[in-house]
């Protein structure tokens, strides 16, 4: 099998990485084949969870656990 088609590292998942919003926004700036991804705005819900809307038009909060999710 051609090694060009062997992905260099294992594959990361958004709930993996660091409860920061810059670990956030490097997760999605890789995942988004190197086109930065940057927070637009952040606003607090009404059950009381940070929310922070990024570039890329989805919305991402974190949960009891510190661990980043789709809001």
């Amino acid at each position: 099998m051609s090694q060009a088609f062997v992905k260099e590292s294992d594959d990361q998942w958004l709930h993996d990485i660091q409860p920061t919003l810059n670990a956030l926004v490097v997760y999605l700036t890789r995942e988004n084949n190197g086109v930065r991804v940057y927070e637009k705005k952040s606003f607090i819900d009404k059950k009381g969870k940070e929310i922070h809307e990024m570039s890329n038009g989805l919305s991402y909060a974190k949960d009891d656990n510190s661990k980043w999710y789709v809001a």
